[in-house]
Order: structure tokens, then sequence, then C-alpha cells
């Protein structure tokens, strides 16, 4: 019974856009202007956006909504893999330490639309998003 409770749609949609906010855990510093980390959580939140607008709102069942969430929630893997490196230690007067805030974000993002992309492929999940 308690299983069955994550799959009705008054649970989906709530998880739905929930979903951004792993696209959006960065530091504040890395929505300045000056930097070119800004774009693409940007981006990829409107991906987000646009397939939970047509999943919640729209009328049939499309795939590309699907794609697009899983693209956007794959690409954010991804770029958060290739970004941890760069972002791994920082240097503050000379000494160089370990960045274990970006560090502990990144795990958490990752993990996060790593949950994101098995419970939207979940078949209980698409079903009830149909109706």
């Amino acid at each position: 019974m308690q299983r069955q409770m994550w799959f009705k749609r008054g649970v989906i949609v709530p998880i739905f856009l929930l979903q951004i906010i792993p696209i959006l855990l960065f530091p504040p510093e890395s929505f300045s202007p000056k930097t070119q980390e800004w774009w693409l959580p940007a981006l990829l939140v409107i991906m987000i956006v646009l397939a939970d607008v047509q999943l919640i709102f729209g009328r049939g069942n499309p795939p590309w909504p699907w794609h697009l969430m899983s693209f956007a929630q794959g690409f954010n893997i991804i770029s958060r893999l290739m970004m941890v490196w760069p972002h791994a230690s920082i240097t503050y007067k000379g000494v160089t330490e370990l960045n274990g805030g970006y560090i502990a974000l990144t795990v958490i993002s990752v993990a996060a639309s790593a949950a994101m992309l098995w419970y939207t492929e979940l078949p209980e999940v698409r079903m009830n998003m149909a109706k």
C-alpha cells in the first residue's frame, strides 16, 4: 500500500516540479554574470519546465517531454562530473584547500538527478501521468 502512494498523480506532479532543485544546486557565485556557469542550469531548467507543463497540462502522452526530462537530468549529471575537477580545490591567500562545499553539492545534485531519472522511467509513473 505504501509503494502505491508514490505513483498517484497528486504525488508525481510535485516531484516533477521539484526536479529543478538538483539542477540549481550551485554555490551562489556560480550564478554571477562574470562566470560562464549560469547559462547551463538556466537552459536545463527551461527544458524541465517545458516538459512539466506538457505532461501536467497537455493532452495525450507524447514521448518528447519524457525524453527532454531525461536529457536535462542526464546532462546535469555529466556537466557536474566535468565541473567537479576544476572546482575541487580553492586557493585563498596562497593556500590551496579542498572545496568540500562544492564537492558535497555536486554529490547531492548527481544523486538527486539519478533518482529523478530512475523515478521518471518507472512504468507506473508514466501510466499515471498519461491518464
